[in-house]
């Protein structure tokens, strides 16, 4: 098979996987807060086990160290606002929320990374707004706040994912992402100390998963985040980042997909909310598009 094909197939299939974490933050039991913290945790230890994250990591400032730990830091309060959508709405609902984020990037990445503004970013920010009201209305209103908990975190995606764009450079990409999500393991251990009421239950602070949980918290920490990335990584090298990003905006149509046919989510959601999330899709895409056609018109220097 010629690379350019498969590596195709590959990134759809990480996509495909991402697509589950919704699914599987639905299956498994535990509040958002201990599911975040085993998943943090499952991973940490996965990539420990990589000598290459060893000598990358001797090859980091403290300053370094310090500027992915802060990302990391916004990694996990993006996985608790997620889960804490997807118990507090739905899966369906969730992964919509995750289609705003490339919305907020393109608004914020230019004050990050000193990127040029462009317009029509501004206009992909206004296009989703119809989009996210049909969403709103197409829900039940005990689903409200899990909805608006999802745009949160689509926000922290979108920040640090543009902080990453900044700081990741020619560092080794699973080195970073064992720092990042150290940390983020560390800041939940430190959340979940202070036993707040909101996002854990009393006394509940640290639960061993049942054996349910436990089976399906591995297939979320190896086969949903660990496996994709690596595989991800690997697609770059015969993918442009265009179409990489093309293939990753597919994965709330999956999610959405997967929770509709297993989970018998339609139930719960009206025709307005299939119509606000084909605008959201459809103004995700339509940038795209234009990002694409700007840049090939734009004269090289």
């Amino acid at each position: 098979m010629h690379p350019r094909r498969r590596a195709l197939l590959e990134i759809h299939l990480c996509v495909v996987l991402w697509g589950f974490t919704a699914i599987l933050g639905k299956l498994i039991t535990l509040p958002a807060l201990q599911l975040v913290w085993w998943r943090m945790l499952l991973v940490s230890v996965a990539l420990a086990m990589f000598p290459r994250v060893w000598r990358a990591l001797r090859g980091m400032t403290p300053r370094e160290l310090a500027a992915f730990a802060g990302i990391g830091a916004l990694v996990a309060l993006h996985w608790i606002a997620f889960y804490a959508s997807v118990k507090l709405a739905n899966a369906s609902v969730a992964a919509t929320t995750m289609a705003l984020a490339p919305a907020v990037t393109a608004l914020i990445e230019p004050a990050i990374t000193g990127a040029r503004f462009e317009r029509h970013n501004l206009l992909l920010g206004i296009l989703v707004i119809p989009g996210v009201a049909l969403v709103v209305g197409g829900i039940p209103g005990d689903m409200h706040l899990g909805f608006w908990i999802g745009v949160l975190s689509a926000a922290l995606a979108a920040g640090f994912n543009a902080l990453n764009k900044r700081c990741l450079g020619a560092h080794d990409a699973l080195a970073v992402t064992g720092v990042e999500l150290g940390a983020g393991f560390l800041l939940v251990t430190l959340i979940a100390l202070a036993g707040l009421p909101f996002l854990s239950p009393p006394g509940q602070n640290f639960v061993l998963p049942s054996v349910h949980d436990g089976a399906w918290l591995l297939v979320l920490a190896l086969m949903c985040t660990l496996v994709p990335y690596a595989v991800a990584l690997g697609t770059l090298r015969h993918l442009s980042a265009f179409t990489t990003q093309l293939a990753i905006n597919l994965e709330p149509i999956y999610a959405i997909a997967v929770a509709v046919l297993f989970l018998g989510e339609a139930r719960d959601l009206d025709a307005l909310f299939y119509v606000g999330v084909a605008i959201v899709i459809a103004a995700v895409f339509g940038h795209g598009w234009l990002q694409k056609r700007l840049t090939d018109e734009r004269p090289s220097v």
